[in-house]
């Protein structure tokens, strides 16, 4: 078989994630898609009432969801059933030299399917990514990715190496098996830089996004007069990094697909005066004691506008959170404070 980088930025490779169990795997994927269909009979459910007998009723059926939803969400305890963090290879503790060495946990596994064909969120794809990377720039993956924090101005941005001793580095916490509050256990990212190896700040994620967010708006000002410096990337490789690909799948987002590395949500509105679904993109990050999430949220830009410089990008609402708690879901909790200030500006 063939595997191309786009596969792997995609998570369509057919390489393996935590699960060695392919069977297992095919189960988790089942129930999802079970309780996905569950929700959308519902939700249409709602959909014929409503219709049918006005409003009423159906704003008491979803003020009801919500409360019982919140009330779950405030009785419950992050981490308790999260199966992922089940998963032996969680917790490695052996230091691998270089991304090279590190492919020696997985590189004579099987594939789940043939590479195109189906979605399976895989850290080790991104492992073998970070290991084209490294064979490509011909220096090691982390040398390459600290030099592009520095571009970047992200200076808080490092390797989460145990050994060093690291400027406010936060302590990370877990739930036990009794619901206790716990120091997270200690474990060596070295094998999985790319997939979840870096400590960062929420000063430097909010960077990261303005930096992408401009790249992706510079091209729409045309009458800038040479006075807008050009964007770290070129505004259609963001725009290509953006865009949904064919059979992908989010779980932390619903209405979203998997593009390249990012989640995203397309511009959507089927009716008028009713809900409408803005583009933007996102990404949850989960490790062992720690969960956060970026997401970017573009302006919709008048062209008229644009030609009304000093106006200049990046034009929107950058959310990030970083949490020193697993499991802890924050996709949502995000999107709502986008939009909060999206009002906000709207307002204006």
């Amino acid at each position: 078989v063939t595997i191309t980088t786009r596969l792997l930025v995609s998570h369509l490779s057919g390489i393996r994630h935590y699960e060695k169990d392919i069977t297992k795997v095919k189960e988790e994927k089942e129930k999802v898609n079970r309780a996905l269909k569950l929700t959308k009979s519902h939700q249409d459910k709602e959909q014929k009432e409503k219709e049918g007998k006005g409003f009423e009723k159906t704003d008491c059926v979803k003020q009801k969801k919500e409360h019982d939803s919140e009330t779950k969400s405030r009785n419950s305890k992050p981490g308790r059933n999260d199966k992922e963090f089940e998963q032996e290879e969680y917790y490695l503790k052996e230091k691998f030299e270089s991304v090279i060495e590190s492919l020696k946990i997985f590189k004579n596994d099987p594939l789940f399917f043939k590479p195109g064909d189906q979605f399976l969120y895989s850290t080790y794809g991104f492992t073998l990514l970070s290991a084209v990377v490294e064979r490509a720039s011909g220096q090691k993956f982390t040398d390459y990715m600290l030099k592009m924090f520095r571009d970047l101005d992200m200076l808080s941005t490092v390797l989460d190496d145990n050994e060093a001793m690291i400027y406010n580095r936060a302590r990370c916490y877990i739930y036990n098996k009794k619901g206790r509050l716990v120091n997270a256990p200690y474990v060596d990212n070295s094998y999985k830089w790319a997939g979840g190896g870096f400590l960062s700040s929420v000063g430097d994620l909010l960077k990261f996004g303005n930096a992408l967010l401009y790249s992706y708006q510079a091209g729409q000002f045309k009458n800038s007069n040479g006075k807008l410096l050009p964007g770290y990337l070129k505004p259609g490789t963001v725009a290509m990094m953006w865009t949904p690909v064919p059979k992908t799948e989010v779980s932390w987002d619903r209405d979203g697909k998997y593009a390249m590395a990012w989640a995203v949500v397309e511009k959507n509105q089927q009716w008028g005066c009713c809900r409408q679904q803005r583009h933007y993109a996102s990404h949850t990050g989960g490790a062992v004691g720690a969960s956060s999430v970026l997401l970017i949220l573009p302006e919709e830009l008048d062209p008229e506008a644009l030609g009304a410089w000093p106006v200049a990008p990046p034009r929107g609402v950058i959310v990030t959170i970083i949490c020193n708690m697993q499991s802890v879901s924050l996709n949502s909790t995000a999107l709502k404070i986008a939009r909060e200030f999206d009002k906000e500006k709207r307002a204006q």
